[in-house]
């Protein structure tokens, strides 16, 4: 580590972004979700109408919400993803409703792991989780490209190595 290894981290944004492929994952999972409840809609309407108006305008109305979340979020939550490794830190921004942006000293770092759920390994991405003794609990990168989660991984984990020495 440099010589500026005791000097205090700042909190600041991130600079990259995560990969345009995660605003599919955003969008499918967002939709998948959905569509259970809007087919609960359509099957409560189908079997036995209390009254068949109000019920059909429930359902609208539940299309229509999702439409919005389904369109809207993924692309809201990829204008705020963002993350970064420096050789003192790891950044993250994440959220899209309520947003959050933290810090991880490298010395901190205590494991670095790597997700991969079926839409994700569908559409090449993985997830980057970082634990350390925060009780905040670990900082979680989504929708990361397969190449860069992997590299980002190996990164981390040779400076945490290399910084082993210096945990507290």
């Amino acid at each position: 580590m440099s010589a500026d290894a005791d000097a205090p981290v700042a909190l600041r944004p991130p600079r990259h972004r995560v990969s345009p492929r995660a605003v599919r994952w955003w969008t499918l999972r967002a939709a998948l979700g959905w569509l259970v409840v809007v087919a609960a809609e359509a099957v409560w309407l189908a079997v036995g109408p209390v009254d068949a108006t109000v019920q059909a305008v429930a359902l609208a109305a539940t299309v229509a919400v999702a439409l919005a979340h389904a369109i809207g979020m993924p692309r809201w939550r990829y204008r705020v993803h963002r993350w970064e490794a420096a050789p003192e830190a790891l950044y993250t921004q994440a959220g899209w409703f309520d947003q959050e942006r933290r810090i991880a000293p490298v010395s901190r770092i205590q494991t670095v792991d790597t997700a991969r759920g079926p839409l994700e390994q569908l559409l090449g991405l993985a997830t980057v989780t970082v634990t350390t003794a925060s009780a905040a609990g670990p900082l979680r990168i989504a929708g990361l490209d397969r190449r860069t989660a992997d590299a980002l991984v190996h990164e981390l984990t040779l400076a945490a190595r290399a910084g082993a020495d210096d945990a507290t």
